[in-house]
């Protein structure tokens, strides 16, 4: 195997949930042949027969060792088990590349399976998926934390040169799927993954909530009036960062901020120890970006602290 491009693998996926289908898929567009899959439940198993057709399903086990290239596409907390008993009953080999997609977790995980003389590498995909065939198209335009073991020569004039090998295959995988790789170094992966979550996960909730707000005031439908303004939001935060940040908050207007508080107390009062927690972090993000000063921000912060 080419360091900088890996030949031509057999692949086991393990399992075929969303993200294991998806990046199984993608590297069967890169040339790679998918030999074998676990699924169980009949939301996997459909999901294989579209992803992954004429993909044998069979029981963990069984697909490591058919596979040059072992996917375990599994939930963070489960890995360490799959892993540990996969090892124990013999099923990795001198040779193989096994890859993890678990955002918070390094290599460090797959030790079981390296003490077989595997190569461990950690792939995460910074993507939500649907487990449907447009998310591999959408790999195009994604990025894909790597993880290796030990630190490239090039981030380390100390490095063990051959630890760069594995950087390098974790890379030219993420390119053959057309996705960019950035390099995330085991320490890190746990910080790593909880800003993603936040990102995305809280962003999900907040646009269910203000949905839900809207519809709560008759005003449908919600959804359409609020796709361009918070397209056009995230567009400006990645930009332009806080100084994009614009609204009541951000102007220092605390009597409309108390009005937003009365009325989602109405509405929702859960929500508005959400909003309040939200808009005191916006209120303190823009003094520090020079858009609210002292006086207005401490207007804002002790109308939020009033019950």
């Amino acid at each position: 195997m080419d360091a900088g491009r890996p030949a031509r693998l057999a692949v086991g996926v393990v399992s075929a949930g969303r993200v294991g289908s998806v990046l199984g898929a993608a590297l069967a567009r890169a040339g790679h042949h998918v030999v074998a899959a676990s699924g169980v439940s009949k939301a996997s198993v459909k999901r294989a027969a579209e992803l992954l057709p004429e993909t044998p399903l069979l029981s963990p086990d069984e697909v490591c060792t058919r596979a040059d290239l072992v996917l375990l596409a599994v939930p963070d907390d489960v890995l360490p088990g799959l892993v540990r008993g996969l090892a124990a009953a013999g099923c990795f080999r001198t040779g193989q590349i096994v890859v993890h997609t678990a955002g918070s977790l390094g290599t460090s995980v797959l030790e079981p399976a390296a003490a077989h003389g595997v190569l461990p590498l950690g792939l995460h995909p910074a993507m939500t998926f649907t487990g449907r065939a447009e998310d591999v198209e959408r790999l195009a335009s994604c990025c894909i934390g790597v993880t290796a073991p030990g630190r490239p020569e090039e981030d380390d004039a100390d490095a063990d040169p051959r630890d760069a090998v594995g950087w390098s295959v974790a890379e030219a995988l993420v390119l053959e799927m057309s996705a960019e790789p950035v390099r995330v170094p085991e320490a890190v992966r746990p910080l790593y993954h909880a800003a993603l979550a936040h990102g995305a996960n809280h962003l999900m909730t907040l646009v269910g909530d203000c949905v839900e707000l809207l519809e709560t005031a008759g005003i449908r439908p919600a959804d359409r009036l609020i796709a361009p303004l918070l397209s056009a939001a995230l567009d400006n935060a990645l930009r332009h960062g806080d100084r994009a940040l614009t609204g009541p908050v951000a102007r220092g207007d605390s009597g409309t901020v108390r009005t937003h508080l009365d009325r989602i107390t109405a509405a929702d009062p859960d929500l508005a120890g959400a909003y309040r927690a939200l808009a005191g972090r916006t209120a303190r993000r823009a003094a520090a970006a020079g858009l609210l000063d002292r006086a207005a921000l401490d207007d804002v912060e002790k109308t939020l602290e009033e019950k």
